[in-house]
């Protein structure tokens, strides 16, 4: 009866009148027609016979100081959004598709200058009250207030937020024919519920370890904090049985370990003190597991292929800094990172090497420009390098045998050119006399093993270069106020790419303390091409900019490309069961760590020895 009456009152709320030339309807999609129609009951991913149950435990590098995700202060869990829900969420088998979860419909005029998010008049937080309107709009004030500067940045084509009643919330952005910023408002905000955080002193502009209120599939019952967090899932989840959540969400426990160092976590899992691992490092996935509980088959190892555009990591250097805001520096620094060499002695052979700020897509250059890209260029071809028109980027390649004194050789040109030369086998600023120093700041010591071969490279021709691990509090307050020369940063971005451009890559960004711009880039044909992109009313002409901006970006040398790895590497307990068929744009590895569709194997798990 209960679902009949939510199903009742749904239809009557979509037969409600909308405005005038505009439509009502269920899910979003930027180019073409959703994949999923409205009637569907699950996505393809998940199984809806799944059996709820059992408990699981995760581990996560480095620590957690507060959970309060909205701010830019504190780092929260990487879980945190268990505890909430958006008001849309993609499919995983588009890129540009959302559907709705807190949101029941949404109405849209003709011109996209605006949208209704209608809210599901069963959805309530863990204490019974409704998620209203309000809370939508108290979320996005508080955001603008007190958020991060790359969600604020993410989101910064929204232009209002209004509450038109208790279930309806409008907000206008700013442009007209775009509909992608109003998709990343639904599938990123999540709103917090106001009588909450308003109750009791609490203060949402502050880190707080109190567990908040949510919505979502799990509440978190305990906290040690920096240490672990255990979620409990909520067994009367109001929306337990809408089409995009069946079959997810099936630990009735789970908890996440926290450890501060790579290879502690690696033996941990060794001695059985979690349950399921992603494994990022390929030398290790190739060689490491051969310890009893592999042999025995107590642990299976499962690659799981995914089409999902990846971020681009690699050594971001910081052009605010003197020593790196000539892009010969820059380019030198990467001709002397032997990626042939780690990828045969350090990487097992595994990877591919990232050529590109959007690997594994259709958004990153390839080949010489084309007519679209070169319209897009040309107005900035006085201030850009001539071999960006002449000549596809390809990154400095070696035979991998170590023995890379050609590249030795360009490097130390270039730092001349710079004004960079050998004084008593130190690089030395001839003007100044200042040496030249490279410090690479790391907060979890994950990537010591391909950074420290690069530094003895760099003190070959004369630099001062030097590793500085530090915890992950201080990692972050580091990067937010851009205290580093180099740091390794993997900038994801959603597809198509849209305002996260301008967090990453805009001018604006480069000045604002707390944003991911962390190479300080400051350049005009990037912010034109950016907005490019932005305005752009087709796919084509989504491309054509982000890949005329991705030459821009790799000519200028601002980043020193790593590799990239289209499979996802897990390692997991022979109990934890799993559908047949992966999302084709997986996420959850990636981003969370969290098996959303897995499931305690109940036999297997009490047959286990």
């Amino acid at each position: 009866m209960r679902r009949v009456l939510a199903v009742a009152a749904t239809l009557l709320a979509l037969a409600m009148p909308a405005f005038a030339g505009t439509n009502v309807v269920p899910a979003l999609k930027q180019f073409g027609e959703p994949l999923f129609k409205p009637d569907f009951q699950h996505f393809p991913h998940s199984d809806p016979d799944a059996p709820k149950g059992g408990a699981v435990t995760l581990a996560a590098p480095g620590s957690f100081d507060s959970l309060n995700g909205l701010i830019l202060r504190g780092v929260p869990p990487r879980t945190l959004g268990l505890i909430s829900d958006t008001l849309m969420v993609p499919s995983g088998w588009e890129l540009d598709a959302a559907y709705g979860a807190l949101a029941e419909s949404v109405e849209l005029p003709d011109d996209r200058s605006w949208a209704i998010f209608t809210l599901r008049a069963g959805a309530h937080w863990h204490d019974g009250e409704p998620v209203t309107a309000r809370d939508v709009v108290f979320t996005w004030d508080q955001l603008q207030a007190h958020g991060a500067p790359f969600l604020k940045s993410f989101l910064d084509r929204v232009k209002t937020v209004e509450a038109l009643d208790d279930r309806r919330v409008k907000i206008t952005v700013n442009g007209v024919g775009d509909i992608k910023p109003i998709i990343d408002f639904a599938v990123t905000l999540t709103p917090q519920p106001q009588h909450w955080w308003t109750a009791n002193g609490r203060d949402i502009s502050k880190t707080t370890l109190e567990p908040p209120l949510g919505s979502g599939p799990y509440r978190i019952k305990s906290v040690d904090a920096g240490r672990s967090v255990v979620y409990e899932r909520v067994a009367d989840y109001w929306g337990r049985d809408l089409p995009v959540n069946r079959g997810l969400y099936n630990f009735d426990s789970v908890k996440i370990d926290y450890y501060r160092d790579d290879d502690v976590m690696f033996e941990a899992f060794k001695a059985g003190a979690y349950d399921f691992r992603p494994e990022y490092r390929a030398q290790r996935w190739s060689t490491g597991y051969d310890f009893p509980a592999m042999q025995d088959g107590r642990i299976v190892k499962l690659a799981v292929p995914s089409d999902l555009p990846l971020g681009a990591q690699g050594f971001r250097l910081n052009t605010r800094r003197a020593a790196f805001a000539d892009p010969k520096v820059r380019e030198a620094l990467g001709l002397l990172f032997d990626f042939d060499w780690i990828r045969k002695n350090i990487l097992s052979g595994q990877y591919r090497r990232t050529r590109s700020n959007f690997p594994n897509s259709e958004f990153g250059a390839s080949g010489l420009p084309s007519p679209a890209e070169l319209a897009l260029l040309d107005p900035f071809r006085a201030s850009l390098p001539e071999r960006l028109f002449t000549q596809p980027y390809e990154p400095p390649t070696t035979d991998g045998s170590g023995n890379n004194r050609a590249q030795q050789r360009e490097a130390t040109r270039l730092f001349k050119e710079a004004g960079w030369e050998a004084r008593n086998g130190k690089l030395t600023n001839v003007k100044s006399g200042e040496i030249f120093r490279i410090e690479f700041l790391d907060g979890s010591g994950a990537l010591t093993r391909v950074i420290q071969p690069y530094i003895e490279a760099l003190r070959k021709i004369g630099v001062e270069a030097s590793l500085r691990i530090v915890d992950s509090a201080q990692y972050q307050a580091r990067l937010d106020d851009f205290d580093f020369d180099a740091v390794v940063v993997n900038m994801n971005f959603f597809t198509p790419p849209g305002t996260e451009l301008r967090g990453y890559f805009g001018s604006a960004a480069a000045a604002t303390k707390g944003s991911a711009n962390y190479a300080g880039i400051r350049e005009p044909a990037a912010d034109s091409l950016i907005e490019k992109a932005l305005s752009a009313k087709d796919l084509d002409s989504v491309q054509a900019a982000t890949r005329a901006l991705d030459r821009v970006l790799l000519w200028g040398f601002y980043m020193i490309p790593h590799w990239h790895n289209p499979d996802n590497w897990i390692a997991h307990k022979t109990w934890l069961a799993h559908p047949a068929t992966p999302p084709k744009y997986d996420q959850d590895y990636r981003n969370s760590n969290f098996p959303a569709t897995w499931w305690v194997d109940s036999a297997k798990l009490g047959a286990r020895p």
